[in-house]
């Protein structure tokens, strides 16, 4: 290896005839001398990097081959996906550092200072969009160099850094799409775009199991695979981390820093400046094969969620590359023939260039991270609030997930002690949290807990807004004093819940709707054959010596009219599994309130759900929904593609969900059976773009405000060429959250306290006000932005017009948001209003 990854690349986009085979010589030119007990990647694969993609289950074997020859490599099993593979990270160093390795991590534990000797910590993370290939496939050669190549520079790094390698951020990702390509590939290499092997169908192999942008969940941690790579994140805490993506094929190859004025504000400007610094060594090394790059431009570094960024916040430097990508072996471009080789060169190159510059100026890394944590605790101490107080009262899943993902991050939150009340509200003990400013993490608690609506630059690459506690809608306030403030003395530890559970039958038994898996223990007694009932008006009971109020949306199971003997024992099994308390009722007497035998209480049915799937339809928006209802509530959803609703007999289903999409290749007869269906007595949910659709096959009463109309909130009179990107910025949301005044009378919204619900928005579909009464179950109120980006112009336009609205088609009910509730998995707080348009949909008539 050499100080700058000198001569060995001196091709460039290559012909055909290249591209069928890239042997080790194409990657390395200058053929160092080799360790003979080190496998190359060949010889394990039985194929040369380049030549074909390599499937996931060969990317681990082959690190398991290096691990057990190499004092050089150790291989750690870190969790396995939803669809059973391995995630796995190999960390790569002198043997000296690996046999010290447990020390030099606990040096590195709760951010102490680094002597300018220690070694620094660079990971290389690639592939995290299983799609973009060239970064796992380059793993492998980087990996296989560090372990073999007998050289001064390869050394001088194994002895100054600890290298964590992260073959595939991707597994499930990265199988579907290599499995489709290596499927559709032919002998004689096509490298026409329109070829099956460069167009996965859908899903697309970018995303993982339940079609989630893994690249966007590195804040709210929904997914297995980035929960099980933050736990060892905040093991190793690297001072670098490397993100190897790819772009489309007429691009060349990017690297950070990004668009100047678009780096988050709570970025350090010493970050800024390292990422510069490292940009230069990653240019030298593409000049040296006088390949094509640029910097600057295009992507911002600004959401905090991604990989990228994340770093950014903990002390590190996050640095984002972005290849051009084949896709399939070869393809055309604007540049040329692009094969696949040539995209796993430039990733190899780039993994180097980091490699050296963190060598170069590892005491500046070690100075950086000092610093980093130095300054937050010197920040927080000039604020004017102490920290944030949380509270939820009714539901301590949805208070206890939001505590869980604090600790995931490295962030202490203390219970209270005493009662605390002001001018702004009551935080009983049992359900508040105190978050101290004044912590290591201190910037990555501001920009969870921040409502940010002001920006020096209003584009954005992703959100603009992501204030985590709204997204979970709990109660939070800044304390100023902590004079009256009593909390514990240690920090919150998640512990599991438990609640008693009944051991004999009583005339009926109630839960609440507030719990978040409520949803989730309603279904699994319906599809066990247990008989429920929901109360559409309020009551109070004495249960022993108490008298409790049962709330609108309360679930009561009467022993009357179960078919089932062992209804009982089903029941309190799936009590006990969730935790959920369970009241026994004595009488059908209450105290207030309807008795148990009202016609109030309407029956309820199990769900059997088809979602709308396939081509023109976004698969992350169909993820996010199978994540909620599949991965939270244990819902059976059956996906049918487009395509295939012709020959569909809509009668088996309860419900239709139509996520954001385009629905115009539905053909006239499948619309038909649809609306046949809807009118007599089937259910749909909508949300986005297919609520659109639905009005114009007239199945749903809504009316939008136009493009048109949009455009002409903006004045154009004498605006340059120079400010169209800005214009176009002000005209779009990228991720904001709104507010919104909820019907909390209305069936809907059973298990909703408050009188608002903040709601997460990020197109300017606007559904306009019913004029009818009844059908409003959720309205933006008159200044809805609460916190990220939306010119003032679209804020007044989209505020007191409808979120969500519900009415009746026949016998049939619809339900339509303009917005996706369940965005990302994280959106704890709106999600129920879904859950509710399954199991309530008959409970209300707009009628």
């Amino acid at each position: 290896m050499f100080k700058y990854i000198k001569a060995w690349f001196i091709i460039s986009i290559v012909s055909l005839s290249y591209a069928q085979a890239e042997p080790l010589a194409y990657y390395f030119p200058e053929e160092p001398a080799y360790r003979s007990n080190i496998p190359t990647p060949e010889s394990t694969l039985g194929f040369e990097v380049g030549s074909r993609h390599v499937r996931h289950d060969q990317l681990v074997n082959y690190f398991q081959q290096l691990a057990r020859v190499s004092d050089n490599v150790l291989l750690k099993e870190i969790g396995t996906t939803n669809e059973h593979r391995k995630q796995v990270i190999a960390t790569i160093s002198s043997k000296t550092n690996l046999e010290n390795l447990d020390q030099i991590l606990a040096d590195r534990a709760n951010n102490k200072k680094q002597d300018s000797d220690a070694p620094a910590v660079v990971w290389l993370g690639y592939s995290i969009h299983g799609n973009e290939i060239s970064g796992a496939n380059a793993s492998m050669l980087v990996a296989y160099y560090l372990a073999a190549a007998k050289t001064s520079q390869a050394t001088e790094l194994l002895d100054n850094l600890v290298i964590v390698i992260e073959p595939s951020l991707n597994p499930d990702g990265m199988d579907r799409f290599t499995t489709w390509v290596n499927t559709n590939r032919s002998k004689t290499l096509n490298t026409d775009p329109n070829h099956r092997s460069h167009r996965l169908q859908w899903p697309s192999g970018r995303t993982n199991h339940y079609m989630f942008d893994l690249n966007r969940d590195w804040l709210p941690l929904t997914q297995i695979e980035s929960q099980n790579r933050m736990r060892n994140f905040h093991i190793y805490k690297p001072n670098v981390l490397a993100d190897f993506h790819e772009m489309g094929k007429d691009g060349t190859y990017f690297f950070q820093p990004g668009v100047p004025s678009r780096t988050n504000p709570l970025t350090p400007a010493k970050n800024i400046e390292l990422t510069k610094l490292f940009s230069t060594y990653h240019a030298k090394a593409l000049d040296t094969d006088n390949r094509l790059y640029y910097s600057e431009e295009s992507f911002d570094d600004f959401y905090y969620g991604k990989g990228s960024t994340y770093p950014d916040i903990n002390g590190a430097i996050g640095i984002l590359f972005e290849q051009a990508s084949s896709r399939g072996y070869a393809q055309e471009s604007i540049n040329g023939v692009l094969t696949f080789g040539y995209g796993v060169k430039n990733q190899v190159m780039t993994s180097f260039s980091t490699l050296n510059a963190a060598f170069q100026n590892k005491a500046q890394l070690h100075k950086f991270r000092d610093d980093f944590y130095k300054e937050n605790l010197k920040l927080a101490d000039k604020e004017d609030f102490k920290g944030y107080l949380i509270t939820e009262n009714n539901d301590s899943r949805r208070l206890n997930s939001f505590l869980g993902l604090l600790k995931q991050h490295q962030i202490n939150v203390y219970g209270l002690t005493k009662n605390y009340e002001d001018d702004d509200g009551y935080y009983p003990k049992e359900s508040s949290y105190f978050v101290p400013l004044q912590q290591d993490q201190y910037r990555l608690i501001k920009t969870i807990f921040s409502k940010v609506t002001s920006f020096k630059n209003n584009t954005f690459y992703d959100v603009s807004g992501w204030t985590l506690p709204l997204a979970y809608n709990l109660q939070t306030q800044e304390i100023k004093s902590l004079r009256r403030l009593n909390i514990a003395t240690a920090p919150w530890q998640p512990k599991s819940e438990s609640t008693p559970t009944p051991t004999v039958t009583s005339y009926a038994y109630a839960f609440s709707w507030d719990h978040y898996l409520a949803p989730k223990m309603l279904n699994s007694i319906l599809e066990q054959g247990v008989q429920a009932r929901v109360a559409t008006k309020s009551f109070k009971q004495m249960v022993g010596q108490k008298l409790i109020t049962f709330n609108p949306g309360s679930i009561v199971i009467p022993a009357e009219i179960q078919t089932q003997t062992d209804w009982f024992e089903i029941l309190t099994k799936v009590q006990q599994d969730l935790a959920i308390e369970l009241t026994p009722l004595a009488t059908g007497l209450t105290v207030e309130g309807i008795n148990l035998g009202s016609p109030s209480l309407k029956p309820l049915k199990p769900v059997d759900i088809l979602l709308l799937g396939g081509k023109g339809v976004s698969q992350y928006e169909a993820g996010h929904m199978l994540n909620y209802l599949d991965n939270q509530l244990s819902i059976a959803v059956t996906v049918v593609d487009l395509h295939r609703l012709d020959s569909i007999d809509f009668s088996r289903y309860s419900h239709v969900i139509m996520v954001n999409g385009e629905y115009s290749s539905i053909s006239d007869r499948a619309s038909k059976k649809l609306k046949t269906w809807l009118e007599q007595g089937g259910n749909i949910y909508a949300q986005k773009k297919a609520i659109q659709w639905l009005s114009s096959k007239e199945l749903l009463e809504a009316e939008y405000i136009s493009k048109n109309r949009i455009n002409r909130l903006f004045d154009t009179n004498g605006i340059s060429y120079a400010e169209k990107d800005a214009l176009a910025a002000k005209k779009r949301i990228a991720g904001a959250i709104y507010n919104t005044q909820i019907d909390n009378t209305h069936p809907l919204t059973y298990g909703y306290k408050g009188e608002t619900l903040p709601v997460f928005k990020n197109s300017t579909l606007i559904m306009e006000k019913p004029s009818k009464p009844f059908m409003m179950v959720a309205q933006f109120t008159d200044s809805p932005l609460l916190s990220g980006y939306s010119a003032e112009e679209i804020q007044e336009t989209v505020g007191n017009n409808a979120a969500i609205i519900a009415h009746n088609v026949g016998k049939g009910r619809i339900v339509a948001s303009s917005e996706n509730l369940v965005f990302r998995g994280y959106w704890y707080g709106t999600s129920k209003i879904v859950a509710n348009a399954l199991f309530f949909s008959q409970t209300f008539s707009s009628k």
